[in-house]
């Protein structure tokens, strides 16, 4: 304890020289994580550490120096981020960053970690962030969620999010899909799924693949007319390489038909975009310059690479995050949901979930969340924790 109380000491000196004379806590922690501090420790040392930085916050910016000087020694040669490290490629006029939560239930401390990071981007750089609800597939979401998920981001944001709606947008769309059927870079598949993936596998086009422009706008018209296609009868594809090592990346679907009925639009649609049309569409009309998402979403962006650079746009700035996996916490809306109808929870709300509603309700603020995520940073390395672990962290941040 004597040596970290000198370490505390000297990390709490470091920091207030670079912010004015005003050390910050939650940063002196994160130096001290990268000296051996361990998370089941906190609680036992934070009121110590509290306190050092406060008797460091009473000294004039000039004895804070002069103490400095006397411990530097004692501060890791490795260099410690303070905040949020620096992005690349930053307009005079700040970033346009989003984040994109289904509405399949409220949002939990999964979905807080990648929102978090872009919302606090926004705030150091200005500019823009919006929330897309992103709720073009019918089957997995409903009604009453989009309430809830837009309280949560009006708490998480500080209510200073724009929210759109991707189902208010289907027209747009639908003139990208022309768009890219003009430019002969995607085209209307009828073959069966099975023969599809058979043909892919194979690294073989399908028979739809090099018909003309004429003929795929006269099948899309058919996708769009309920007079057409069956569910399942025509799939728009983008025109990719056949042979990309990744099968996943061969061609892969833009829109399909679903005759679900949302629960906004009701069936006014039958032709749904996929993830990566609507995604792209959505960033290259919103102007996203920097777009901070899950590391599983890896080929999901080179997949938007491509339709961007087939439109003559520059994509952008991408950083894909590590997942924090939980050893004993239940994180799958369709898990607790299942789990609230068999009786084992009270309700999205119940005290022993993850969502942000139970944490709202147990006296967390956003800004424990805000500081959490700045301690994590950008990193793509997956974090293993215990339930326990976790909270015990998140509670010393929101005691700050």
């Amino acid at each position: 304890m004597k040596d970290l109380e000198k370490k505390a000491l000297a990390y709490a000196l470091k920091n207030a020289l670079a912010h004015e004379g005003k050390a910050q806590q939650g940063s002196v922690i994160s130096s001290l994580f990268h000296e051996g501090l361990n998370k089941e420790d906190i609680k036992k040392y934070s009121r110590k550490i509290s306190e050092i930085v406060s008797e460091i916050n009473s000294l004039s910016v000039n004895q804070q120096r002069e103490k400095f000087e006397k411990l530097k020694k004692d501060v890791s040669e490795r260099k410690t981020r303070e905040g949020l490290e620096e992005l690349p490629n930053v307009p005079n006029s700040g970033i346009v960053t989003r984040f994109g939560p289904a509405p399949s239930g409220p949002l939990h401390v999964g979905n807080a970690f990648t929102g978090t990071l872009s919302f606090l981007y926004f705030k150091k750089y200005n500019g823009k962030f919006y929330t897309r609800i992103e709720d073009t597939n019918p089957d997995v979401i409903e009604k009453k969620f989009y309430d809830l998920v837009i309280e949560d981001v009006k708490w998480l944001f500080n209510n200073e999010s724009k929210i759109i709606i991707q189902s208010e947008r289907m027209e747009l769309y639908y003139r990208y899909a022309e768009k890219l059927i003009k430019k002969t870079v995607a085209y209307v598949c009828i073959c069966s799924s099975e023969s599809f993936k058979a043909l892919s596998e194979n690294m073989k086009a399908c028979p739809c693949r090099d018909l003309s422009v004429k003929e795929n706008l006269e099948r899309w018209k058919k996708m769009l007319d309920k007079k057409g296609f069956k569910q399942g009868g025509a799939v728009l594809r983008f025109k990719s390489n056949l042979k990309n090592p990744n099968p996943a990346m061969r061609d892969f679907p833009l829109a399909r038909i679903n005759l679900t009925k949302h629960p906004i639009q009701g069936n006014k649609y039958r032709v749904w975009p996929l993830m990566n049309l609507a995604v792209t569409v959505d960033d290259i009309e919103t102007k996203v310059t920097h777009a901070i998402r899950g590391k599983d979403h890896f080929d999901n962006a080179k997949k938007q690479e491509m339709i961007y650079r087939v439109l003559g746009k520059k994509p952008p700035w991408a950083a894909f995050l590590g997942k924090i996996k939980f050893k004993d916490l239940e994180l799958s809306k369709r898990k607790i949901k299942q789990a609230i109808v068999e009786g084992e929870y009270s309700g999205w709300d119940d005290p022993n979930l993850p969502t942000l509603i139970s944490l709202r309700k147990k006296g967390y603020k956003p800004s424990a969340f805000w500081k959490l995520m700045e301690h994590i940073g950008l990193s793509d390395n997956d974090k293993v924790m215990s339930k326990k672990d976790f909270f015990e962290l998140l509670d010393q941040f929101n005691s700050l």
